[in-house]
């Protein structure tokens, strides 16, 4: 029922109604019944669709490039490329209805190939934007690193297959869309401004005493400090939103994707840490949080070649394992080709006494003299070297917050000369 003075919305259902027609109706008749409007977009591949929807699966198929008799095909012999027509045709399609105002929110409910074109779609929409995925496949974590990626998509687990209607998989698809219907109601919407320069601010619990402690000088300092948990994939997603613009400075303590990446650990960011700022060349605060340790837990093979280093077991998940002069070696040559690229200021923060919470005197990860080759690796490959600054302080430390966000200030005043 809907509640009296609500606003209508309008919600995708990305669909293939060729084989779940009987599931998809009851979802569509649940959002009416919500009060908001259900557009089924079909991108069938398959057979022809029992019923059509209202955006059908031809208009899918000629707005990825192909037409639908093509698709078919291809769904039989090159499954990728059908897959990826429609994809390419059902997100052309929704951002037109986003730019109309007629589509405030996006549901998919499927298997893996809706779970793989509906969050194909939702990866393309706005930060914001309510985006729901109701499928068995929310459990595999090989579908959902690929599904969610760095967008904000909520995955569902629905358990059972989205197929033939039962009691209890009726109860899975009302609490999915009563979830996404939630969203739409409750939005702030896509468009977030802010009354002073937003700066990224990358952590996570070996930095948390400085990351912390960093908000609140940021904020005195006329700042908006936003947190991106730099877990893997938080530091990507911040790239990303560094890319699109969202940011206008960074204070990146926690740099160790650098070296999750060239040897394989859990925390992997991928291949483009640091080069959204470098490329935008807005100012960069770094420190070397992360560096110092390869998050190994739950990997027996690299447990097993790494046995003999300095380690720290937190659970059964999570495990944390020095890295050696070798590797900080590496890592540096790989920051340093980076950071030789930037155009704008940015200093690099050595806080002499330790990287982390775990890396000090009496802690089980100290190793000063696999930090110093770091440091001398970076003095010698870094162009700019009086962008390397060493402070004699710890990295977990109030002080050592005091002094990272003072740095960005002067990066951030000298980046905006005053105009007279």
């Amino acid at each position: 029922m809907c509640t009296a003075g609500k606003v209508k919305k309008g919600i995708v259902i990305i669909c293939n109604l060729d084989t779940r027609g009987e599931d998809i109706v009851f979802v569509r008749e649940l959002i009416r019944g919500r009060g908001h409007t259900a557009i089924l977009l079909d991108f069938s591949m398959e057979e022809p669709p029992p019923v059509p929807g209202d955006i059908t699966c031809e208009e899918v198929a000629q707005r990825g490039g192909l037409p639908i008799e093509t698709v078919r095909e291809y769904y039989r012999t090159d499954r990728e490329t059908a897959t990826n027509n429609q994809i390419k045709g059902a997100t052309a399609i929704v951002i037109d209805l986003l730019k109309q105002g007629k589509v405030h929110g996006v549901i998919g409910i499927g298997g893996a190939t809706s779970s793989l074109v509906s969050t194909g779609v939702m990866q393309q929409l706005p930060f914001g934007m309510p985006k729901l995925m109701a499928t068995p496949m929310a459990s595999n974590p090989r579908y959902t690193e690929k599904c969610v990626g760095t967008s904000d998509i909520t995955m569902h687990n629905t358990v059972l297959d989205i197929v033939k209607m039962n009691q209890l998989l009726k109860a899975q698809i009302t609490n999915a869309v009563g979830a996404i219907c939630g969203m739409v109601e409750m939005t702030l919407g896509t468009e977030f401004t802010f009354d002073r320069p937003v700066i990224a601010v990358s952590s996570f619990g070996f930095s948390e005493m400085a990351a912390q402690t960093s908000l609140g000088m940021l904020e005195e300092a006329g700042f908006a400090p936003v947190v991106c948990h730099a877990q893997g994939k938080g530091d990507k997603g911040m790239e990303d939103m560094i890319r699109d613009g969202m940011f206008q400075g960074v204070l990146d303590l926690c740099t160790g994707g650098i070296t999750e990446h060239l040897f394989g650990g859990n925390r992997d960011p991928g291949p483009d840490r640091l080069m959204a700022a470098v490329r935008k060349g807005i100012p960069v605060v770094l420190a070397p949080c992360g560096l110092d340790f390869l998050s190994y837990g739950g990997r027996a093979d690299k447990l097993a070649e790494t046995k003999d280093r300095l380690q720290f077991v937190q659970d059964s998940f999570r495990t944390q394992v020095r890295t050696t002069v070798e590797e900080l070696q590496q890592a540096a040559d790989v920051i340093a080709e980076r950071l030789n690229q930037s155009s704008g200021p940015f200093t690099f923060l050595i806080p002499l006494q330790g990287w982390s919470s775990i890396n000090k005197e009496g802690k089980p990860l100290y190793d000063p003299a696999a930090d110093a080759a770091f440091v001398a690796r970076l003095k010698e490959k870094l162009d700019n070297k009086a962008a390397i600054k060493e402070v004699d302080l710890h990295l977990y430390t109030r002080e050592f917050a005091r002094a990272a966000v003072d740095e960005l200030v002067r990066l951030f005043a000298e980046a905006r000369p005053v105009v007279a």
